[in-house]
């Protein structure tokens, strides 16, 4: 475990990430405490359902929340909206259905990890570059899930079922040729690094023009810049 200091990171004091790990079973939350804090990861905290979890990220001021989607009482995805105006929040389930994915990214998740899909180490980056803005971590199902999803948009009530609607101008967004080219491939699924290698630049470059693309749509995750690419942000 890391102090409240931190630790050193060549020669400098890097601050440890506080999270929160949200599951409903006690052994799945025992295994990530594990990992977590062999990586530089303190955990403050554990819940077992969305409630317990808004009340204890409420007190504790977590950087990052690991929700899991379906537990008894009050749900991942009913929290992590309530949640993700607190800290950031990396959803971590078994479930790979596209429709709850979506959901859970246009509500606020900063990121889903699919169990299976990922080594400890995975999860540690991901938690770190989730809490420092460098991405928005996305399992490759999750990815796919989350364009599929987006693309069909929230489900409409049984009463006023409708096609889809025609996908927002793209040309009214504000990005430059460059600019609407990285969306493109971020709509994909692809990340900074593999966007990166496609166009034959740095990642830091990519990251640049991923930062602009956020501030120019108003948006702080991936998925939500992908519901304001493919038309379908509420």
């Amino acid at each position: 475990m890391t102090g409240e200091a931190g630790e050193a990171v060549n020669g400098s004091v890097r601050a440890s990430v506080r999270a929160l790990v949200v599951d409903d079973n006690p052994v799945v939350r025992a295994g990530l405490v594990s990992l977590l804090e062999a990586g530089r990861v303190r955990v403050v905290g554990e819940a077992v359902d969305g409630s317990h979890a808004l009340e204890q990220a409420e007190r504790l001021r977590p950087d990052i929340v690991l929700l899991d989607v379906r537990m008894p009482g009050t749900d991942g995805i009913s929290a992590v909206g309530p949640l993700s105006a607190i800290a950031k929040v990396l959803m971590l389930s078994y479930d790979t259905d596209s429709a709850i994915i979506g959901q859970a990214i246009r509500n606020g998740a900063a990121g889903y990890l699919v169990h299976g899909a990922f080594g400890v180490e995975e999860l540690i980056t991901a938690v770190h570059d989730t809490v420092e803005g460098r991405s928005s971590p996305l399992s490759p199902t999750a990815s796919r899930a989350v364009v599929e999803a987006l693309r069909r948009g929230p489900p409409a009530p049984a009463a006023e079922a409708a096609p889809p609607g025609p996908p927002g101008r793209r040309d009214d967004l504000g990005l430059s040729p460059r600019e609407a080219e990285v969306m493109e491939l971020i709509a994909q699924g692809r990340s900074n690094g593999e966007i990166a290698r496609a166009l034959v630049v740095s990642e830091y470059t990519i990251k640049n023009h991923v930062n602009r693309i956020f501030a120019k749509l108003g948006v702080r995750t991936r998925g939500a810049a992908m519901a304001r690419w493919l038309g379908t942000a509420r």
